[in-house]
């Protein structure tokens, strides 16, 4: 019996070795985590000067187009002011709908987001058009570099950053452009946020 644990013993021991290496390999990769609310999965978070409609089912009167305000808020009848920016849609129609039951029995209400005039992204260096760009929906790294009319002929492709401040903390994320027009390291082909910078060298 002991003859048969020592050499199971050791391959654990391999195993073990092995996970440590690859995780060693990736934390040395110079990627890093991106935070959960900044992955490319997460749900669109409103911001100011995004448009809105919020509407009541059976009460025209109140149905309104809102626009966030610089502080964040939205305005709507009879419950005032309420928080939009950093929640989603979802988040938004939730908070109205608890507001509400104060004045109308089970309100069934929808939000939907027509105009997206927060989403700004900004591409600067070595592009034929740097600027700030206002973007009608979610845009991708190979997508801003479009916008901004692609690298001029002395930008360093494969070292492209982009650069995003969550919670007062920088992160750096790289970008292999000259990867990613050949199919391969997509995967750092993220989804950008409000106000991400993408640097070209």
């Amino acid at each position: 019996m002991k003859n048969r644990i020592a050499p199971i013993r050791s391959i654990l021991g391999v195993i073990a070795l092995m996970c440590l290496a690859g995780c060693s390999v990736f934390q040395q990769s110079g990627r890093p985590a991106i935070p959960h609310e900044a992955t490319a999965g997460a749900e669109y978070m409103l911001g100011a000067e995004d448009v809105l409609i919020v509407s009541v089912w059976k009460d025209e009167h109140l149905t309104r187009e809102v626009v966030v305000r610089p502080d964040g808020f939205v305005s709507f009848p009879l419950i005032g002011d309420v928080q939009a920016a950093g929640r989603t849609v979802e988040e938004l129609r939730t908070d109205v709908a608890k507001r509400l039951t104060k004045f109308i029995p089970n309100p069934q209400v929808s939000v939907t987001l027509t105009k997206l005039l927060s989403y700004r992204i900004y591409v600067l260096g070595r592009v034929n058009r740097p600027g700030e760009y206002t973007v009608g929906h979610t845009a991708d790294v190979l997508q801003a570099l479009s916008l901004a009319g692609g690298l001029t002929a002395y930008a360093a492709e494969n070292d492209i950053r982009v650069m995003r401040r969550i919670n007062g903390e920088q992160y750096v994320f790289p970008f292999l452009y000259g990867e990613a027009k050949k199919g391969r390291d997509l995967e750092h082909n993220i989804l950008l946020q409000r106000g991400d910078v993408v640097m070209v060298p």
